[in-house]
């Protein structure tokens, strides 16, 4: 199911890694994963979330913030019993420990450019296979998931269609133009709209959408670490002003949080 990124023939396994027909060999870390992002495909030397941004996401999601939007995500896998999934654009593998949870008997693939994020995503489930690797050239066969999770992650559809299988689906997972909306006014002057169903559009031929739902509820975060961490973990973090991003971590705040789920299924 693993492919080569350089020369994209099948990856088997050899010694404490994987190796393809070409020789390209790729040594398994000791925490677990695979690193499948030739330097020739980095844009930068590391690439993705830093060590900080990740520790951030790590305490906020463990606080059990967004424990409802994960336990749904899990719920609608679930309900699609796929063989083979994956979680591309992982992250530190919150959501992906409970999409395993939850389908205790596939085959489960996480994927994110982030080392960082990989590293702790392995404590969470170790017997995933977790790949730092590109999403915009994801190392595995073509039609070789049942299932592709997409959690707050950028996307690329034609990778995503490759990889699904004939009936498989996508389940994206983002944000509505609700979602924080109490953070963002006290962060900006003006707050920038956007069309919820805009990401619609970029869906290919040959992918339609089957099914969609929003998951909406309030959200009282009374200490600072739990405010800055948010931040940190947003585009906001870096967006803001730094005065702006003071003032909203030294007051007690109530955010609207509002997260669309579609399923998008390959014809």
């Amino acid at each position: 199911m693993l492919t080569c990124p350089i020369c994209q023939g099948a990856l088997s396994s050899a010694d404490n890694g994987v190796v393809c027909p070409a020789d390209h060999r790729f040594d398994r870390a000791r925490q677990g994963y695979l690193n499948l992002l030739p330097v020739q495909h980095k844009n930068s030397r590391d690439p993705g979330d830093n060590a900080a941004m990740v520790e951030a996401r790590r305490r906020f999601l463990d606080g059990g913030h967004y424990a409802p939007l994960a336990r749904r995500l899990a719920e609608l896998a679930a309900e699609r019993s796929p063989r083979s999934w994956l979680d591309i654009g992982c992250g530190e593998g919150y959501y992906t420990a409970q999409i395993a949870d939850a389908l205790p008997d596939a085959c489960g693939y996480a994927l994110d450019i982030s080392r960082e994020a990989i590293k702790r995503g392995c404590k969470r489930a170790p017997q995933l296979n977790w790949l730092v690797a590109s999403m915009a050239r994801v190392p595995l066969g073509d039609a070789s998931c049942n299932l592709l999770a997409s959690v707050f992650s950028p996307l690329d559809w034609q990778e995503a269609k490759r990889l699904l299988t004939p009936g498989g689906s996508l389940l994206r997972m983002g944000p509505t133009r609700e979602h924080l909306m109490e953070l963002r006014q006290k962060l900006y002057d003006e707050v920038r709209d956007y069309d919820d169903q805009k990401h619609l559009e970029l869906i290919p031929e040959g992918m339609r959408l089957a099914y969609s739902e929003t998951l909406t509820f309030t959200l009282q975060l009374d200490s600072e670490q739990a405010r800055a961490d948010l931040l940190a973990m947003t585009p906001h973090g870096w967006r803001a002003s730094a005065e702006r991003r003071a003032a909203v971590i030294a007051e007690p705040l109530s955010v609207t949080v509002a997260i669309r789920y579609d399923w998008i299924e390959r014809l």
